[in-house]
């Protein structure tokens, strides 16, 4: 028998940028802890189907500082985090795609894109 040890924090994410397609939106987004941090990085999730290029279909965001074979390192603070992942939304990267359908759509149908976007921004109105 084991006992894992974990520790969640839940936060709302929004864009940074006024004017987008992501504006509106209040995005619920969990980081996962393990007893390894800070050797490991979090587990960052938004919820199961989140449409972004890269936010893979289980929600788990898909971003190079949390990568804990290449970009991580445990001086990371939760705030840079935090603040990468609010980039990320307004700038997805194509180079790096963790589901299929928001990356095709971002490269290829870019009308499409912004409207899935502020169809899903609706979806996440602020708590307030």
């Amino acid at each position: 028998f084991t006992l894992h040890k974990f520790f969640l924090w839940v936060f709302t994410v929004y864009s940074l940028s006024l004017q987008t397609d992501w504006e509106g939106g209040y995005y619920p987004l969990a980081l996962h802890f393990t007893e390894d941090y800070p050797s490991k990085p979090p587990k960052c999730k938004f919820p199961q189907g989140f449409f972004h290029p890269n936010v893979y279909p289980s929600g788990t965001v898909c971003l190079s500082i949390l990568n804990e074979d290449s970009g991580w390192r445990p001086a990371i603070t939760v705030k840079q985090i935090l603040v990468g992942i609010q980039d990320l939304l307004d700038s997805p990267n194509p180079a790096d795609p963790a589901q299929t359908d928001g990356y095709h759509l971002f490269i290829q149908d870019t009308v499409e894109y912004k409207r899935r976007v502020r169809q899903q921004a609706k979806q996440y109105p602020p708590l307030v």
